[in-house]
């Protein structure tokens, strides 16, 4: 089936249906210039993921200097990131009334900056704007943070108590009330859009395959295989802004 096919085919499942979800991951967020980490080259192929983890919160002074400097990288790497067309187009979606819900995988809160409301974004792996003393519960811009952290301060905290990011690191739970809000989502949905993810983080990788057995169609567009395509009633292959985008533009 040609691209063009696909994106006839795709374009024609969106105009059916009026309860999508989108489940999206660092695919949709690479066209803002923000690199996908697990990919070759990434952020991982050159820091030690487990430095970014509970444990090395956990372990102690030496372990959270290591963790701030994989923060600190992690910062450098997003930049100053804007939405793109794939953003863009789930906002239309939802103009057009057929976007329920948004599922993301992505910390960097561009689907909010695009203008989707926040009220259907669920952040399956939290929010990079944010960080927390967890004791206390007061919340401090990651940015500020960060300052301090580039001005020498390796280990920051509040009242003397260690201060981590409001996102999920490993070694962490996905946060309970975003799960059950995804699981409510995915169950009610009638259509899946999967865009941008290999679909191999767990448990978040499961919510296609639940919208997939309540008996929501299912449609991945995603570079490379994902466990699941064979449940997919359409899988697009191939860059979002090459058919995702084209597709919603054409409604």
């Amino acid at each position: 089936m040609s691209l063009d096919t696909q994106i006839e085919a795709l374009r024609a499942l969106l105009t059916a249906h009026h309860r999508i979800v989108a489940f999206t991951g660092a695919g949709v967020s690479v066209d803002s210039g923000i690199p996908d980490f697990r990919s070759r080259g990434g952020l991982w192929d050159r820091l030690d993921p487990m430095t970014l983890s509970t444990d090395a919160l956990e372990a102690g002074p030496t372990g959270r200097v290591a963790f701030w400097r994989t923060m600190e990288a992690l910062a450098d790497s997003l930049g100053d990131p804007h939405p793109n067309p794939i953003h863009h187009a789930l906002v239309e979606l939802e103009r057009q009334g057929r976007l329920a819900g948004i599922l993301t995988q992505n910390v960097d809160g561009l689907h909010q900056a695009a203008g989707s409301d926040p009220g259907l974004v669920v952040e399956l792996h939290g929010n990079l704007a944010w960080c927390v003393e967890p004791i206390s519960e007061v919340r401090f811009p990651t940015p500020q943070i960060m300052a301090r952290v580039k001005a020498g301060e390796r280990d920051p905290k509040h009242a003397g108590r260690p201060i981590r990011p409001e996102l999920v690191v490993f070694g962490d739970p996905l946060p309970e009330e975003a799960m059950q809000k995804a699981w409510a989502m995915a169950g009610g949905c009638d259509l899946m859009l999967v865009l941008g993810t290999s679909l191999t983080v767990h448990p978040a990788a499961d919510l296609p395959v639940l919208a997939r057995h309540t008996g929501a169609k299912l449609a991945i567009v995603t570079l490379g295989r994902t466990p699941v395509d064979h449940l997919a009633d359409l899988r697009i292959d191939a860059p979002l802004l090459a058919s995702f985008v084209p597709a919603v533009e054409g409604m």
